[in-house]
């Protein structure tokens, strides 16, 4: 995780650091031929050069970036989840669980979705 170190290293929290190396570590091992990058300070996975799915955090939650229209086609599993939402992003507590099914399905939508994308942003 090395190209995500200057994001995680300043992460006060311990529990909030790993929990977060969990999940990238995750996408690396699940989607390997997304590119991990770290832009504007977020990590991120790319797909032939587009935005695919982005991460932050807070004291409250981790945020994770599918762009709108990941958040559109998935707004009913992300609120059956328990998650709040936004217009771009879904705020997962720290106290509740991960839904790696879910994510995985953001992540394969972006894929499919922007198979043919020539820009970074939809």
């Amino acid at each position: 995780m090395n190209v995500f170190a200057k994001f995680l290293d300043p992460i006060e929290n311990p529990e909030h650091q790993a929990r977060m190396e969990e999940v990238l570590s995750w996408v690396t091992r699940k989607f390997p031929n997304l590119s991990p990058a770290l832009k504007w300070n977020q990590p991120m996975f790319t797909d032939h050069g587009t935005f695919i799915i982005g991460f932050s955090v807070s004291k409250k939650h981790m945020a994770v970036s599918p762009e709108q229209a990941g958040m559109v086609r998935f707004s009913e599993e992300i609120s059956k989840a328990g998650y709040e939402r936004t217009k771009e992003i879904v705020r997962i507590p720290w106290a509740r669980p991960v839904e790696y099914a879910l994510l995985e399905k953001m992540i394969e939508f972006n894929i499919a979705d922007k198979a043919t994308c020539t820009t970074f942003w939809r």
